[in-house]
C-alpha cells in the first residue's frame, strides 16, 4: 500500500475507487474492466500531472516520505559484498552513518551514507540520520582508508541536518563537520556523492564536497529546513512552504545555479513508488560518472573539486 501525501488526496481517493469496483467485480457476475480501465488511465494520468507540477514544499514532502528507499536499502540493491567498516577510533560508533567496502558493477569503491531508518526502533537506532561528531569522524577515516587503497569514494546523503544535541555540541559538532568536508576536498581519489532525500545543512555538506553531486528529481538539498528558516524570518514553522519556495531547494533549482552536476530522474510518483527502479537509475548515474572520472590523477581531482565549489555563486 503506498501512504498518500496531503497533495495526493484526489488521487488517492480516485485508487481507492478502483480497488472498491475490482473487490465488486471480483464477487459478481457484472463485467465492469472497461469502467476500471478508464480509472486507472485517469489515476495515471494525474499522477503524471501532479508530479510534473510539484511545488518545492511539496518536493519536500517527497524526499521525506517514509516509504523512500534508504541506506540499507541502496548497498542491497546497487552495491555487491557489502563490508561494513566501525567506529570512529575515539568515541563510538554512529549508526546514524554507515559506510564500508563494496563492489559497484566491477568497480571496488568506499560506501558512506545517512541511514534515517523505516520502523521505529530503526529510526530511533540510526537518530533519524542525524549524526553526532563520532559519525563524521568515522567517515573521515573511512575516507582516508579509500585514499590509502585507491579506491572512488561513493556517498548517499539523506539527513535533516546533523543532530543539534547539547552532546554533539560537547564533543565538537562544528569541528567534525568542517573535518570531514575538509576530508572530502582533500581526497585524492574520485568522490560522486548523490542526495537522495533530504540534503541539510551541514550535516548534508559533510559528505557531498564531491567532484560529481547528483541529485534526485525529487530530492531537496538547503542550508537549513523550510521549517527553520521559516521560524527564523516569520516566527513560525507554518510559513514553511514560502520558505522553501524562497530557498530554491529543489533539484532543479540548484542545477541551474550549479550547485549540483547532474538530476537522476524518479519514477513517477517519486522513488517510493518504484525503489527498485529508483535505485538502477542512481547506479547507472553514479557508475557513469564515475567512469567520467578515472582517468584523472590525485591533484587533478583536488583541483577540479576546488575549481567547481570556488565557482558556485560566481
Amino acid at each position: 500500500m503506498v501512504s498518500f501525501l496531503e497533495f495526493e488526496k484526489p488521487i488517492a481517493e480516485l485508487e481507492a475507487r478502483i480497488i472498491e469496483l475490482r473487490a465488486t467485480a471480483n464477487a459478481g457476475d457484472i463485467d465492469i474492466s472497461g469502467e476500471i480501465d478508464k480509472l486507472e488511465q485517469r489515476a495515471s494520468k494525474m499522477l503524471v500531472d501532479t508530479y510534473a507540477k510539484l511545488s518545492p514544499w511539496q518536493k519536500t514532502q517527497v524526499a521525506r516520505h517514509p516509504d523512500r528507499p534508504h541506506f540499507k536499502d541502496y548497498v542491497a540493491g546497487m552495491f555487491d559484498n557489502f563490508m561494513p567498516l566501525a567506529g570512529d577510533r575515539a568515541f563510538a560508533d554512529d549508526q546514524a552513518i554507515i559506510g564500508g567496502f563494496a563492489t559497484l558493477g566491477e568497480r571496488r569503491v568506499m560506501v558512506i551514507g545517512h541511514e534515517k531508518g523505516d520502523d521505529t526502533a530503526s529510526r530511533v537506532r540510526h537518530n533519524f540520520g542525524m549524526a553526532k561528531p563520532e559519525g563524521y569522524r568515522k567517515a573521515i577515516r573511512l575516507m582516508q582508508l579509500a585514499d590509502r587503497f585507491g579506491l572512488p569514494v561513493v556517498t548517499l546523503v539523506d539527513t535533516s541536518g546533523a543532530f543539534p544535541g547539547v552532546q554533539a555540541e560537547e564533543r565538537g559538532q562544528a569541528e567534525a563537520i568542517a573535518r570531514s568536508t575538509e576530508q572530502c576536498l582533500a581526497l585524492g581519489v574520485p568522490m560522486v556523492a548523490a542526495v537522495v532525500g533530504e540534503g541539510g545543512s551541514g550535516g548534508a555538506v559533510a559528505l557531498a564536497a564531491a567532484n560529481r553531486v547528483l541529485m534526485f528529481e525529487h530530492a531537496v538539498y538547503s542550508v537549513i529546513s523550510p521549517e527553520g528558516c521559516a521560524s527564523i524570518l516569520w516566527r513560525t514553522a507554518e510559513k514553511a512552504s514560502d520558505a522553501a519556495t524562497a530557498m530554491q531547494v529543489t533539484a532543479q533549482h540548484l542545477k541551474a545555479l550549479g550547485v549540483i552536476d547532474r538530476i537522476v530522474p524518479e519514477p513517477v510518483g517519486g522513488a517510493h513508488r518504484e525503489p527498485v527502479q529508483a535505485i538502477a537509475n542512481l547506479g547507472a548515474a553514479i557508475g557513469e560518472e564515475l567512469d567520467s572520472l578515472s582517468g584523472l590523477g590525485g591533484d587533478a581531482l583536488r583541483t577540479d573539486r576546488a575549481d567547481k565549489f570556488l565557482a558556485i555563486g560566481v
